[in-house]
């Protein structure tokens, strides 16, 4: 970023001049360094700013953050001065968002800053419960085993979305391709063919004119039907960016079917996950279940995390206020219950996650396996209406004008 500045030269004379600075205190140092004696020192506002316009479109890849985590807890361990770890990942880094990002947090740990503080100025790249997490790092001395336990952590959430994602590529690219198909046949292929009939003048089979009636219906209307179902869905959009849209949309989705159960037991494992992470950290459990709280997707689960943790602050501990509550499952509270009396909570919590993720990756499998016949069944149906309507239509027509 440009500063200008007015200051005084040795010989007292009065300058003025720009200078680039990744901080006003980097700036100010600059300037002392130069034998300036610093009068006014002012951020220089463009009225466009290119760079800080396009850093909203760049994105820093969670997988970026993992391997920064696990590069700068490798030089922390071989006695590498963080200032100095920070400068040598920042030469290797790619991705220039990222680079300038770590630039600043270099330059706010020289000025003073501690590398939790810094971190937070950057809270679209790095979460709070990143920088509350090395925070608890600092204060305890490990915070080389902190950045590979985040890094460890990161991981099995990214490798439980792409698994899921994998798993839904298939049938989202059917939906596509099927829905594609349709609009070609009502856009096409059936006005041509009901043209066609409609010029012999003879009677035409029951299907044939459900299809014909189909077709007109939708030249006149589709139109206004995709208009209607565009703004349906922005509605919908808008509403769920409301509070009680948020609540009602994630109600909705706990209780679908097939859906919801996965979303259900992801949501779950994601809490445990992130728990177990903090308990062993060392922070203590209010503030466990406030990150847990505020790291959650799901507006219903992180109401009731808001409520076992108003219980848990009351001395009710966390298993009774989780078994009072039917979004935590039977195998959680009790694995809980289990741990606050082992002393071994952070262990307990990892072993439900690893069950829910199992559950939820072979609930994900069956549904999938599940999605593949019945889309091929419905294209199968819709073509074959379209064929039978058609090949019907001829016969008609050929029986009528040789009869």
């Amino acid at each position: 970023m440009d500063f200008a500045y007015i200051a005084y030269t040795e010989d007292k004379k009065l300058v003025k001049g720009k200078l680039s600075a990744s901080s006003e205190e980097m700036a100010t140092q600059l300037l002392n360094y130069g034998g300036y004696r610093v009068v006014n020192l002012k951020k220089v506002v463009p009225f466009f700013d290119s760079e800080k316009f396009m850093s909203r479109f760049a994105r820093i890849k969670p997988a970026e953050i993992v391997m920064f985590s696990r590069q700068l807890a490798l030089l922390l361990e071989s006695g590498t001065d963080i200032v100095t770890a920070l400068d040598l990942l920042q030469e290797q880094i790619t991705n220039n968002t990222l680079k300038k990002t770590i630039g600043e947090v270099a330059s706010d740990i020289r000025a003073g800053s501690s590398l939790s503080v810094a971190l937070s100025r950057h809270p679209r790249e790095f979460s709070s419960m990143y920088y509350r997490a090395i925070s608890a790092g600092e204060q305890g001395g490990n915070l080389e085993i902190v950045l590979r336990q985040m890094a460890t952590h990161m991981e099995k959430g990214l490798k439980t979305e792409k698994q899921i994602r994998g798993a839904l590529t298939y049938p989202f690219i059917v939906v596509i391709v099927a829905v594609i198909v349709v609009i070609i046949l009502a856009t096409f292929v059936l006005p041509a063919f009901t043209s066609m009939y409609k010029e012999f003048g003879v009677e035409l089979p029951l299907i044939t004119r459900i299809l014909i009636a189909i077709s007109d219906w939708f030249s006149v209307y589709g139109v206004y039907l995709i208009l209607g179902i565009l703004v349906a869905v922005a509605a919908v959009i808008l509403y769920m960016r409301t509070p009680r849209g948020k609540h009602w949309w994630d109600t909705t989705v706990l209780k679908l079917p097939v859906l919801g159960r996965i979303v259900h037991l992801g949501e779950l494992s994601r809490c445990c996950r992130t728990m177990s992470l903090l308990i062993r950290i060392g922070l203590p459990l209010p503030e466990v279940m406030a990150m847990s709280i505020n790291s959650s997707n799901n507006k219903v689960v992180a109401d009731n995390l808001t409520g076992v943790q108003q219980e848990l602050i009351r001395g009710e501990g966390l298993s009774r206020p989780m078994a009072k509550r039917e979004l935590f499952l039977p195998m959680m509270t009790q694995m809980v219950r289990v741990g606050e009396e082992t002393g071994n909570l952070d262990n307990t919590l990892d072993t439900v996650a690893d069950s829910f993720e199992m559950e939820s990756a072979d609930k994900t499998a069956s549904a999938v396996a599940l999605i593949q016949p019945v889309m091929t069944i419905i294209i199968g149906l819709v073509v074959g209406f379209v064929v039978l309507a058609m090949v019907s239509a001829m016969y008609s027509i050929y029986g009528q004008f040789s009869g």
